[in-house]
């Protein structure tokens, strides 16, 4: 059976255990479709990355993203993961900006200090969720529905809807009930109080995905990208922004944004914790 570097990464983290984990396996073309599925299920992890040759010209390598459930066209924490190890094993961009090609599309990266950010991609589904929705989230996320302050599609791929609430507490004591949600994927955000919360970031967000057989995602940057067009577009968040995710599940997360002309970036640490070979 083939081997194939290997390495486990922390994203949105600048400490390892603190983030969101993601498998990356190296120079993984020729690897059937099966086996990639099979060891992300086997890894357990919300999503294990694969990188291969770009199919294009435009773009500097390509990635296929899967979850325990199956496969994404696009991913947050995956793509910064991604790049970090592709140009940790010798990749190098051919101009000012980094290139990722995956099932939706070519995706812009760059560094930021010591941070990967990439540009967020465009919405494929926005506006108002559905009025007749609303009970099915509410239920789902143990809410009653006054407490929604609004409710967007902010789905760039995966699916993504997302509920505004008042309070970082209030995200924070939520218990879904992942049989209601089913295959709803929603995130929830708040705005930090810096008198009650602190200065250390300005959003709170919780991601759920029940469907794709993770009950809480630690750390999203799919959905906050999406998250970010929404508000920032809304007035609803300043231009520069910090997300805290992961708090509920004992993690550390954070997730810089940052509007740039037209684009908004997002942006994480990436911290390698392990290394090695991989027999598939």
């Amino acid at each position: 059976m083939p081997t194939f570097d290997f390495k486990q990464v922390d994203v949105f983290a600048s400490e390892p255990l603190k983030g969101n984990p993601l498998a990356v396996v190296i120079a993984a073309d020729g690897l059937p479709d099966d086996r990639m599925a099979a060891f992300a299920r086997w890894t357990n992890l919300s999503e294990t990355i694969f990188l291969l040759r770009p199919t294009t010209p435009r773009a500097d390598y390509r990635v296929r993203i899967f979850t325990p459930g199956g496969e994404l066209p696009f991913a947050g924490h995956p793509t910064l993961g991604a790049c970090a190890v592709w140009l940790a094993s010798g990749g190098r961009a051919r101009g000012d900006t980094i290139v990722q090609e995956c099932p939706a599309g070519l995706i812009t990266l760059r560094l930021d200090g010591s941070r990967m950010a990439f540009a967020a991609p465009p919405l494929v589904r926005s506006g108002p969720v559905e009025p007749d929705l609303l009970p099915r989230i509410a239920a789902g996320l143990g809410l009653a529905v006054g407490e929604i302050r609004e409710a967007r599609w902010v789905d760039n791929g995966p699916g993504w809807l997302a509920v505004l609430l008042g309070t970082r507490r209030r995200v924070l004591a939520l218990r879904p009930d992942p049989a209601v949600l089913g295959d709803l994927k929603v995130g929830v955000v708040a705005p930090w109080d810096p008198v009650v919360d602190g200065p250390q970031a300005q959003f709170e967000v919780r991601a759920f995905v029940p469907g794709l057989g993770i009950p809480e995602d630690p750390v999203t940057g799919s959905l906050n990208a999406g998250v970010a067009q929404w508000l920032i577009g809304a007035g609803l968040a300043p231009e520069s922004y910090v997300a805290s995710q992961g708090t509920a599940l004992g993690r550390a997360g954070r997730v810089h944004i940052g509007k740039s002309g037209a684009d908004i970036w997002v942006g994480g640490e990436v911290v390698t914790c392990i290394e090695g070979t991989v027999t598939l």
